[in-house]
């Protein structure tokens, strides 16, 4: 799969999720209804993914926590 047509599943569901539930809810119920809603499209979905980052030579395995990981190639915090 493109990175392309991940992209418009993504927004898609990304839609679908914002009309069925609207504005004002915590960003936790988004995120894991926006995942059910990947998945359902056929994307694999990994949530709240540590992240690793190097800085001054040393290797962070837990820098920051990614929202969702979809895929494996689009990343969305």
């Amino acid at each position: 799969m493109t990175e392309d047509e991940i992209s418009k599943r993504v927004l898609d569901a990304a839609f679908l999720v914002h009309t069925k539930l609207g504005p004002g809810l915590l960003e936790s119920v988004y995120e894991v209804v926006l995942a059910h809603e990947q998945r359902k499209c056929g994307l694999a979905v990994e949530r709240q993914k540590p992240m690793p980052i190097e800085y001054d030579g040393i290797l962070f395995d837990e820098a920051y926590r990614a929202d969702l990981v979809l895929h494996r190639k689009l990343l969305s915090n």
